[in-house]
């Protein structure tokens, strides 16, 4: 349940107990993981469900992602020390014992899988599960190991739109592999343009990361670009497969084209505005396809949910 936006996270100081608690669920991450959540859940949902039941189940898989990263934190903790944008986060900067984000995140995990579980379906529980584990398990330590961790790492970071299409529909089929696909690509220039800004503060942790190694500052650029080509036909599959219309179909490829031209002028020119422009970009893309999604006649979700 992880989104690549979470190496971008520049966590300050907060005065206060509940401040620091809320800030290791990563709020900025998780209104992106709750809406992608929320997209996915309306794509599913039959006409005339209602749009609290909607939200719930995108609450639940919020809660989930925040847990997995609660966890994350935990396990990070002395390489954020390390690193100049996280060294103020609560773990790192022991405002809050590991003990006791442990217990926190326990907690988040048991309520919103649980009730992911008993309030939608087994599927969308089991899936978010299987999201938390590959995030903690499998990606947070390979990020010490191999750069192949961002490849890794899209893959929880794209979940949260097939939780939701699976919590309300139970299965996952048509946008529910479209939305994960999207954010999957997506991913990749995002990253690479976080990970080029913070390349000093990852080598001095320790962290493999793509522009941190040898030559690697003009390979993320290259890499960058490429996978802003990918997304471009990956983001019509569903006007391909008949699932959207002209208006998602016109406005994701324009999108798609300015995210390329970002992700071309860092490649060519990367520095740290032109990586800085990538990151705007790339922040900018994802909920406005998202919403597109949503006004997209063709989607049928604007009349089924919002035309009551």
């Amino acid at each position: 349940m992880k989104t690549t936006l979470d190496e971008a996270t520049d966590v300050r100081e907060q005065p206060g107990v509940l401040a620091d608690y809320l800030t290791l669920l990563k709020l900025r991450i998780a209104s992106f993981v709750g809406f992608s959540a929320f997209v996915g859940g309306l794509l599913a949902a039959p006409a005339g469900t209602s749009l609290v039941r909607v939200a719930e189940a995108s609450l639940w898989v919020t809660l989930a992602a925040g847990a997995a990263s609660v966890f994350n934190q935990v396990l990070e903790r002395d390489t954020d020390r390390m690193m100049d944008r996280t060294r103020g986060r609560p773990l790192p900067a022991g405002r809050i014992a590991p003990r006791d984000a442990l217990f926190y995140a326990a907690i988040l995990a048991l309520v919103s899988i649980g009730a992911l579980g008993w309030r939608f379906n087994v599927l969308a529980a089991a899936l978010s599960l299987a999201t938390m584990f590959s995030y903690v398990a499998v990606y947070t330590p390979l990020k010490r190991l191999s750069t192949l961790n961002t490849v890794v790492g899209a893959v929880p970071g794209a979940a949260p739109p097939l939780i939701g299409y699976a919590a309300l529909s139970g299965d996952v089929r048509g946008w529910a592999w479209a939305l994960f696909a999207i954010v999957f690509v997506w991913q990749f220039p995002h990253f690479m343009a976080i990970a080029w800004l913070y390349r000093a503060d990852y080598a001095r942790a320790g962290m493999r990361m793509l522009p941190s190694a040898v030559g690697g500052e003009r390979i993320a650029g290259k890499a960058a670009i490429l996978y802003s080509l990918v997304l471009l036909p990956v983001s019509l599959i569903p006007a391909v497969h008949g699932d959207a219309g002209v208006v998602f179909c016109a406005g994701t490829f324009v999108l798609g084209l300015i995210y390329m031209l970002a992700s071309l002028w860092f490649a060519l020119r990367p520095d740290r505005a032109t990586a800085r422009t990538l990151l705007f970009v790339s922040l900018i893309y994802l909920p406005l396809v998202l919403g597109l999604v949503l006004v997209d006649p063709a989607t049928g979700v604007a009349h089924a949910h919002f035309s009551r």
